[in-house]
């Protein structure tokens, strides 16, 4: 064992003991982490002064740096005022905390899938200085985090007299953002990324594309953008995405890139319509549902029985590869409509000369997946690549060490299914994580909406409604109905919000608090000490941190009356309901 190694799994094992001797793990703190730490230790609450002149030493490590002088300002100006007054013992002329010391003992593992997230941190009660020790500075960063939230008030006061040992539970940890339904600007998408920080989520996932618009500039295949585009002022540029994938990784977020094919490319045939199927055509003829060309209004899918579609997505996804290095590259392949290519003259004949569409995708991902294994990357499809009814492929063109499979269907039953053929999965069950469920249908021209008084509702015309609050978030346990050791296969899961009806006037509403949730179920898990679900106690937490985000400029919104909030409990049932 390296010699760091030992010593930081030595000061590991000694903060838990003392954890454990001290008799009093943080259950109702006066002032919260969010997420809730895993152990947190703060036997006789009090405050001691921050020093007007309060610094953070460090080793050398550039993000680290980056993020040290984003917390530094932030301590240093936040001045969080708590909405319910926490009761600790505090004195001015208690000694002051001068400085946060910290120690990091790998500065070289580039944040990726499983880096150690791990720290320590003391404050100590008589002052001087506190102490952050991590493996990694991806764990340092967690814990300059924390830290930060232990400061409030003015003039800035401190926390003193705690310990903790965190960690995750899961070590994926994402969030979803469709921009090519709705555009976002780098700024927008900047402020989501600094608010998954703050939540200590790690990744980004940025479903760049789709039928809608081809917004990323890619730089050996220009025209997809120039002409799918929503116009040259809604485009990522090779700039753009550096500065977001260099914001991201300081503030530890991971950004992975999703570029979704065969389906949901209408888009691409802007600039190439000969390899795009069913392109600009209406999407639900007059007829039954298998009639459809597409899943929702805009329509086109990749041909994979068109030589000239695998020179183009090869030119994308190499330079996609380039612009993004992160080892995921996300491939998509949900989707898959029957109708649209059937509209292919090309595929009908494949069709009556005894071949099927699962065929076609098959040919398809036997063409592409090898050539992204190639560029060392990781794969990552949603599960319809595996597991629909009508369009799937076999397990054989998907070898388990390069793939990874993302759940949106059917909740735990398809995450069983996925780790039963022994895939790495990511849930991000629409029942459960889907951030943009709730608000109707967006299609025009709706008679559902046009029932006598009195009739049924239903799901209000949102086909994964209702509307999923943050409790249905926290309580969702991804890894439901899993023996132990299927469960390591789930890696962790993402929130996702769908842009048919969100833009950045909603953005951050949509998002916070709700994604917070999930951010705490996958850090420090939804249960307490006893295994009792604890989303009663979390409600005053989530509140008080929804207003700290708020003050932090993420525009989360409430979650009840802020009488609830200066009344703890008043506002809670005492009945089931």
């Amino acid at each position: 064992m390296p010699r760091s190694a030992f010593h930081f799994k030595l000061q590991l094992f000694i903060t838990f003991l003392t954890f454990i001797l001290s008799q009093s793990s943080c259950s109702s703190c006066p002032i919260n982490v969010w997420p809730k730490p895993r152990t947190f230790s703060w036997p006789n609450p009090q405050a001691n002064p921050l020093s007007p002149s309060f610094q953070i030493i460090s080793p050398s490590h550039f993000y680290l740096s980056k993020a040290i002088s984003h917390y530094l300002n932030l301590i240093n100006t936040e001045h969080h005022l708590p909405l319910v007054r926490p009761f600790v013992n505090f004195s001015s002329s208690s000694p002051p905390l001068r400085a946060l010391r910290i120690t990091v003992y790998d500065l070289v593992t580039p944040l990726q899938h499983g880096v150690n997230e791990t720290y320590t941190l003391t404050i100590p009660s008589s002052g001087g200085t506190a102490s952050l020790a991590a493996q990694t500075a991806w764990g340092a960063i967690w814990g300059l985090e924390t830290f930060s939230q232990l400061v409030w008030g003015s003039p800035s006061r401190v926390a003193a007299g705690v310990f903790m040992l965190d960690k995750p539970l899961f070590p994926h940890r994402g969030l979803v953002l469709d921009t090519s339904r709705n555009y976002y600007g780098v700024e927008d998408i900047k402020r989501t990324i600094m608010a998954m920080g703050a939540n200590k989520m790690n990744v980004f996932h940025w479903h760049i594309t789709d039928s809608h618009s081809f917004p990323l500039v890619i730089p050996s295949e220009p025209e997809l953008s120039a002409k799918g585009s929503y116009g040259s002022e809604m485009v990522y540029t090779p700039d753009d995405v550096k500065e977001i994938v260099e914001f991201g990784l300081s503030h530890g977020v991971r950004v992975v890139p999703e570029i979704d094919s065969p389906g949901h490319t209408g888009s691409w045939a802007e600039a190439y319509p000969e390899i795009v199927t069913c392109a600009n055509m209406f999407w639900w003829p007059a007829g039954s549902d298998s009639d459809r060309l597409a899943a929702e209004p805009g329509t086109g899918h990749l041909n994979p029985l068109n030589p000239k579609t695998y020179e183009v997505l090869k030119n994308v996804i190499a330079d996609v590869v380039k612009l993004f290095p992160e080892p995921f590259y996300h491939g998509g392949a949900d989707e898959i409509v029957p109708g649209c290519w059937k509209a292919d003259p090309t595929i009908q004949s494949f069709l009556s000369n005894g071949g099927t569409l699962s065929q076609a995708l098959e040919t398809f991902v036997n063409s592409t997946f090898p050539f992204i294994v190639s560029l060392n990357r990781t794969v990552v499809y949603w599960e319809d690549v595996f597991l629909d009814d009508l369009i799937k492929v076999n397990s054989s063109c998907l070898p388990p060490e390069h793939t990874i499979l993302q759940t949106w269907n059917n909740g735990p039953n398809n995450t069983k299914k996925l780790v039963d053929a022994g895939y790495r999965v990511i849930v991000s069950s629409a029942e459960f994580y889907y951030l943009d469920c709730g608000h109707g249908s967006f299609v025009g021209n709706n008679s559902q909406y046009n029932q006598p008084p009195g009739s049924d509702p239903g799901n209000g015309g949102s086909w994964c409604g209702p509307f999923k609050t943050w409790q249905t978030i926290y309580n969702y346990d991804i890894t439901y109905g899993l023996s132990e050791e299927e469960a390591k296969l789930v890696l962790g899961g993402e929130v996702a919000l769908w842009s048919e009806q969100a833009d950045p006037t909603v953005l951050d509403s949509r998002l916070w608090p709700r994604s917070s949730a999930m951010a705490e179920a996958l850090w420090s898990g939804n249960k307490d000490e006893k295994g009792v679900k604890r989303y009663a106690e979390a409600t005053d937490r989530l509140n008080e941190w929804r207003y700290r985000m708020v003050r932090r400029g993420i525009a989360a919104e409430p979650i009840q009356p802020l009488w609830c909030v200066r009344n703890p409990g008043m506002c809670n049932t005492v009945h089931p309901i």
